[in-house]
């Protein structure tokens, strides 16, 4: 069972994610939180596996929440939503320690896909968004590799890492570096606990921060 907390100050909102996510085996709504501080209270309460979080909010918005939240060091993790003309904040709110991110006309079965990988430790980015996001890190990245994580990886591992950091996926980077997927699974697994980066997300931030990546045409 997948329990879910929901973070939107609009009810009707917060009403239209409940009937959907109600409505599907395998996955409970445990509370509901109308602006940030409330968020953080009811998470720490509830304990819930996944924060639907939205980001503009009276008082404490979702990119606080989302920090106090993470910065518990919580099981819980954090899907923001946000709209096309909003994806400025979802770069502050992935900084934050937000696991994903989905736009708010998603389709039911994107936010149910979304939900699920990321309580299963993976990350979600809406394709729309992604390309924006990576040139804001390659914008902002300190493009120095002066961090004494990156000596923690071998040649093989920093490898993945800037694979990782241009948006390739398992399958991709076995292809194109020759690996099985098993393989690649394992040492991403291991730069991911090396670099103390919760997800996917987190790594391809590190990543561009050290100026080991940036955004390539595919």
């Amino acid at each position: 069972m997948t329990t879910v907390l929901i973070v939107d100050d609009q009810p009707l909102q917060r009403y239209g994610f409940r009937m959907l996510l109600d409505s599907v085996p395998g996955t409970e709504v445990v509370g509901e939180a109308a602006h940030g501080a409330e968020a953080v209270r009811r998470a720490a309460q509830l304990r819930p596996d996944v924060v639907l979080m939205d980001i503009r909010m009276p008082g404490m918005d979702g990119i606080e929440a989302t920090r106090r939240i993470v910065a518990t060091g919580a099981r819980s993790r954090v899907l923001v939503l946000t709209t096309f003309d909003l994806d400025e904040y979802v770069h502050a709110a992935l900084r934050a320690g937000a696991s994903g991110f989905l736009l708010k006309d998603a389709r039911p079965d994107e936010l149910l896909a979304g939900i699920r990988a990321v309580a299963g430790g993976d990350a979600v980015i809406a394709p729309a968004l992604t390309r924006r996001l990576l040139d804001e890190f390659a914008r902002y990245g300190s493009a120095s590799t002066d961090d004494p994580r990156v000596d923690r990886l071998t040649e093989r591992e920093r490898e993945i890492l800037v694979a990782i950091g241009k948006g390739w996926t398992n399958g991709e980077i076995a292809t194109r570096l020759v690996l099985s997927e098993s393989t690649v699974k394992t040492h991403v697994g291991r730069v991911l606990a090396k670099t103390g980066a919760r997800d996917r997300v987190q790594a391809v931030i590190f990543a561009y921060d050290l100026g080991l990546a940036r955004p390539s045409v595919r």
